[in-house]
Parts: structure tokens; sequence; C-alpha cells
């Protein structure tokens, strides 16, 4: 008969071990005919008892899996921390460094910017590999009740009291990247650069004469900017020494670079014989004004920025 308790009861012997199933289906049945009957006797309709006893028994597939003993949780409490701690591991340094070898192959096979973007693709694909095989080992051991000796907790591996700082390492770690890379475009566009000359050559996109002198000095104060990075996370708060050593490197990065821009020295001019834009000279003016600006706006926003926390950390 398909009544509600033979539906119930199939739905649940389908997800239990075979040889098991008899036993648990007299045994299942006859918990809910007494259940059934308790209610019943009480003077409840029965068809209305049935569906109260069967909501209360719950989904069957939960009622098998306790009948099975069979875990629903692809990994358990027993090696959860562990697969976690291993798991932050791995993705902390693997996938970024798997797309940073990609991408620096293959900015040498002369690929140019789209070197980035594969190096991207890679580090992505890296991350859901880690993922993926990762968690099925763990997965597979959980279910084959191997025996794992793992170390038992102690408190020696309590961490030390966290040291509240108001310089973040993430943000040291951000402006070092920034600054690294930016020193390392400069020499790199002079080789590999999105803009071709007719016979497919490389243009440069800043004026390479400036590698006499401004770019070299460019790159000095970028230098010392990674290790002002370095020297105020040590510090470990901002102070007002910190707060004029600022000043002065990003005056000395943003005023050079706004003169070359405004008095049309920064970019190549070769790049006008393949961006006819560039060609006019009210068009560079643009380009250098609006440069110059948004080099002012930034240092200024920065600068400003730099001296509330400043004083904040200061009082």
């Amino acid at each position: 008969m398909n009544t509600l308790t033979n539906r119930y009861l199939a739905a649940t012997l389908r997800s239990v071990p075979a040889p098991r199933r008899e036993e648990i289906a007299s045994e299942l049945r006859a918990s809910i005919e007494d259940m059934i009957e308790d209610r019943t006797g009480g003077g409840q309709d029965a068809t209305t008892a049935e569906r109260e006893v069967l909501t209360e028994l719950g989904n069957p597939d939960l009622l098998a899996a306790q009948y099975a003993d069979r875990r629903l949780q692809l990994i358990g409490p027993t090696y959860y921390l562990v697969w976690l701690r291993l798991l932050k591991l791995l993705l902390s340094f693997i996938p970024a460094l798997a797309g940073t070898v990609v991408a620096i192959v293959t900015a040498a096979e002369g690929k140019g910017f789209g070197a980035i973007g594969t190096g991207i693709v890679v580090a992505l694909h890296v991350f859901v590999h880690i993922c993926f095989w990762l968690t099925l080992v763990f997965a597979l051991i959980e279910r084959s009740h191997t025996t794992v000796d793992l170390p038992e907790w102690t408190v020696d591996q309590l961490p030390d009291t966290p040291v509240r700082r108001g310089i973040p390492l993430a943000d040291t770690i951000a402006s070092v990247i920034m600054l690294v890379l930016t020193i390392g475009y400069l020499p790199f566009q002079h080789y590999q650069s999105w803009v071709r000359d007719t016979d497919g050559d490389n243009i440069p996109i800043l004026d390479p004469a400036l590698w006499n002198f401004w770019l070299p000095a460019l790159i000095v104060v970028l230098v010392a900017s990674v290790i002002f990075e370095v020297v105020k996370y040590r510090i470990g708060r901002w102070t007002w020494a910190l707060f004029g050593t600022k000043v002065l490197l990003n005056l000395a990065f943003a005023v050079p670079l706004a003169w070359l821009a405004l008095s049309d020295r920064l970019l190549n001019p070769a790049l006008g014989v393949r961006l006819s834009w560039l060609a006019e000279a009210d068009n560079r003016n643009s380009l250098g004004l609006a440069i110059a600006l948004g080099a002012a706006v930034v240092v200024v926003w920065d600068l400003v920025d730099t001296a509330i926390k400043t004083r904040r950390q200061t009082a």
C-alpha cells in the first residue's frame, strides 16, 4: 500500500546497508505504529497522527545515516582543523608563486602585458586544484577510518598575545608590492610595452632620454620608499619624524613627475607615430596636465590621511 508509513520506510531503507534492511524495517515500522497508537489512544485521528509521527521522525535520509552510522559531512571534527590549517598554508603562497613564475616566463617570451593575464589564470587554476585535491585526500581519510596519529594540543601552542600596532602588516605588504611593481615596470616598459612600430619593434612608453638622469633618480626614490615602509612597520606606529620623511619622499617623486609631464618630457615622442592623437600638441599638453593633477591629488590625499593617523597615534 502507498501509505505515508510505507513511503517513509522505503525512503529510509534505500540508504541503509542491504543486510540490515529487514531488521531496520521491522524495528522502524514497530516504532512508528507504537507512536501512532499512543496518539490515537488519546483521541487523535489516525491519519493526522501518522503525519505528525513521521514529521517528528524527520528527514528519512538523516534517519538512515543514523542507522548506518554514516557521517553526513565531508570532513569531520577529527581532521577539520588540520585540513583548514594546511589549506591556509598552501593557499598563502603556492598560487601566487606559480602565477608569478608563469607570468615572468611568458613575459620573457615576448607576450608583454598578456603575461599578467596568463599568470592570474594559472594562479586561479592552482588555487582551485589545491582546494579540491587537499579536500579529497582528507575526505578519503575520513571515510576510510584510517587512524592518523595527530599531535595532541598543548598550552605551548598558544600564540602570543597580539600587540596592537598602528601600522598593519597588510598595509605594509601592499605598499611594498606596489612600489616594487612600479620599480620593475620602469625598465620593463623600455623593452616590452603595448605599443609597437610598423616593424613590430617595441616603443617605450616613457621617453628613453629620461634614463640619463630622471628615471634612475625616481627609482632611487622608490627604493628609499620601500626601505621607509619596512622601517615604519618595525617602529610600529606613526611619528612626526616618519611623517616628515614621507612628505619628502612623496614630493621627491611627485614633483619631478609633474614637472616632466607638464613640460612634455615624460612620454616618448615616438608614441605619436602609432597613436595619432598624441601627435597633436594640445592633446599631449592635456594628458600632461591630467598626469600632473593626478599625482598632486594622490600626494595631497595620502599626506592628509597620514597626518590624521600621526596625530591620533601621537596624542
